[in-house]
């Protein structure tokens, strides 16, 4: 089974403790969605669970660097502040600049690393790993794929590593693991609260 790559640069917020059970939360501070959804719902199931369960939020970047940053977290955990889509969305609609829900749960910031170090390291295997089937592939074929996954991420300059080695599809995004990180159930977009909910208690057995 697949393995959750959790490679986080700073812990900003709370201790993640893992446990039999655990949930990741990844998201970006300049993600509406991620917000509007993801935050409330990951604080519910904080407010229920962190007792049996392992929580951590993991906030990423994939693009506008400028906003999904550390520094900018940071400013969103202390007082609430929001920057960029994010921030026009609850002035357009609520005419607020700041976050109004307080994150209980802990997080973390994504490791940022440069294209040239992915490259260049086994991390790229790992992101092989992550793609369904590549173990089946031919050694020929996992030569072009290697040489084509080099190929995408070297025209990138900054690259998070959670985000990529998962092979994440976007945020929000939520991922259920063991202790020994083995992926038990993962989702990409909005997500009822009971579906999660009904999934931990099952893992949790």
């Amino acid at each position: 089974m697949s393995k959750f790559h959790l490679n986080i640069q700073e812990l900003v917020q709370g201790e993640f403790i893992l446990n039999k059970v655990n949930i990741a939360f990844v998201f970006q501070v300049n993600c509406p969605g991620c917000f509007i959804y993801g935050i409330p719902l990951i604080n519910n199931l904080y407010q229920s669970f962190h007792n049996d369960v392992g929580f951590i939020g993991v906030a990423t970047a994939f693009e506008d660097f400028e906003y999904n940053n550390e520094v900018n977290l940071k400013l969103l955990l202390g007082d609430g502040k929001l920057v960029g889509a994010t921030k026009n969305y609850y002035i357009i609609n609520y005419e607020l600049s700041n976050y109004s829900e307080k994150i209980k749960f802990p997080v973390a910031f994504d490791r940022i690393t440069t294209s040239e170090h992915l490259i260049n390291s086994d991390k790229i295997e790992l992101i092989c790993n992550a793609l369904p089937n590549f173990p089946n592939f031919s050694k020929t074929e996992k030569e072009i794929l290697v040489a084509k996954i080099k190929s995408h991420y070297v025209e990138m300059p900054l690259i998070a590593e959670t985000f990529t080695l998962n092979q994440l599809r976007g945020t929000p995004s939520f991922i259920i693991f063991d202790d020994e990180y083995t992926i038990l159930g993962q989702h990409f977009g909005h997500i009822n609260e009971d579906i999660l909910k009904r999934r931990l208690e099952h893992f949790l057995g």
